[in-house]
């Protein structure tokens, strides 16, 4: 699956969050200043890890590949000096063993086949490197989205909220990785927090079509939209605090 809306939308709709998540991610899969360091951001989207990456390591030691031509046709215009490329995890366009990192922020459960992209991470990566995902953890009901299917739930009982993706709840990421035959390091929960000032803080972002979310929200009819704004804002007060984890595993290669 791959996001076909426009940079901006999915920064105002995730970036809150992702770029937050960025910073312990990073920090799990031991990325920093080392000489010689290349890293790999696999579904980079609209850059919120590349951009943490570029920071730690500078831009010549990333590289960053995604399936959305807007997200990359972004990327390649805010970082000229970065390999950005055009392209899936399932078939990683890179040489065995040349990245020292492999990084994939919130796209396993987006992936068409998880161990495949999983593996094709593996391959890339040198002996003795890094291979580390991150996924919400949406089964569990910690997720940034959580509040918004609860909400919709109580309109709509039967709805695809989409917990069911892989690897979106406690120890499913850490097996996808021993599928792809990755001998799991670590596995933790990172948490991290968005303050809604306004009840629109917190709605508008779900009115611009990203992911199933958006995709939801943009079937529905003007009236039946309403209805739904209507009942959030009578079941949420400003300002609204929404706490996100998501379950990371790091694998040494």
């Amino acid at each position: 699956m791959y996001f076909d809306v426009s940079p901006d939308a999915y920064a105002r709709f995730m970036g809150r969050y992702s770029e937050q998540l960025a910073a312990a991610f990073a920090d799990l899969a031991g990325v920093g200043p080392g000489p010689g360091q290349q890293v790999l951001d696999v579904g980079c989207g609209p850059g919120a890890l590349t951009a943490e990456l570029i920071r730690r390591l500078g831009a010549k030691a990333v590289t960053a590949i995604d399936p959305s031509e807007s997200f990359v046709a972004a990327d390649q215009a805010r970082w000229p000096e970065v390999d950005i490329r055009l392209g899936a995890a399932e078939e990683l366009p890179f040489t065995d063993g040349v990245f020292d990192v492999a990084l994939a922020q919130l796209v396993v459960h987006f992936m068409t086949d998880p161990v495949a992209g999983l593996r094709e991470m593996g391959r890339v990566t040198r002996p003795g490197g890094t291979v580390a995902a991150a996924v919400w953890d949406h089964a569990g009901g910690r997720g940034p989205l959580t509040v918004f299917w609860e909400v919709v739930r109580d309109l709509d009982p039967a709805v695809d909220d989409g917990s069911w993706r892989p690897g979106g709840s406690e120890g499913e990421l850490a097996a996808l990785f021993t599928q792809a035959g990755l001998d799991v390091a670590d596995e933790a929960a990172l948490t991290v927090s968005v303050r809604n000032t306004t009840f629109e803080d917190w709605w508008d972002p779900f009115t611009l079509g990203v992911g199933p979310a958006g995709s939801y929200i943009t079937s529905l009819t003007d009236e039946r939209r309403a209805e739904l704004r209507e009942h959030a804002r009578s079941r949420l007060k400003p300002p609204i605090e929404v706490g996100a984890t998501a379950w990371a595993v790091t694998a040494r290669r």
